[in-house]
């Protein structure tokens, strides 16, 4: 289905629907979508009194 075929669902061998790709669909470009989420991240660094949730998870604590 990813790759953008057609699925029969049938019931005892008789199609009762289909799944198609939407018109126009275009494949997500994975490369830039990390690459705007790290940018997000540099520019939204969130803390908690001076601690980072990267620094809490790696601490395993919680907050």
């Amino acid at each position: 289905m990813a790759a953008g075929e057609t699925i029969t669902i049938t019931k005892h061998g008789v199609p009762v629907a289909k799944l198609v790709p939407p018109d126009g669909a275009k494949p997500a470009d994975v490369g830039r979508a990390i690459d705007e989420w790290l940018e997000y991240r540099q520019r939204h660094k969130i803390t908690l009194d001076g601690l980072a949730i990267r620094e809490m998870i790696e601490e395993g604590r919680r907050y």
